[in-house]
């Protein structure tokens, strides 16, 4: 296994998570955000929509009014490696910069 698809628990990525909505679940990395608005939740998804799609890598999302909710997994490896913590990083980012803009 290549290490781009090595398996991290939950102690490999607690660094690089502090400070974000994410953390490290079972399998999985969990991050959730409040967004005032349904407009907002969707508006953040259509970012992370285009992110994801250049990385190739795509999260599970849960959408309800005023909250957005994802989830990543590396379902071909059977848990979360560097390119959910990558993404993670990425979904971090845009929703830092929207809540600069309301």
């Amino acid at each position: 296994m290549s290490a781009h698809h090595a398996l991290l628990l939950p102690s490999d990525t607690a660094d690089t998570l502090a400070g974000t909505a994410f953390s490290h679940r079972p399998g999985k990395l969990h991050g959730e955000y409040a967004t005032g608005d349904f407009a907002g939740a969707v508006s953040l998804l259509d970012q992370v929509a285009a992110v994801a799609e250049e990385l190739n890598h795509h999260p599970d999302v849960r959408l309800v009014y005023g909250r957005i909710a994802f989830e990543l997994s590396s379902h071909d490896a059977g848990g979360v490696t560097e390119r959910d913590v990558a993404l993670a990083q990425r979904i971090q980012a845009l929703a830092d910069a929207a809540a600069g803009t309301v």
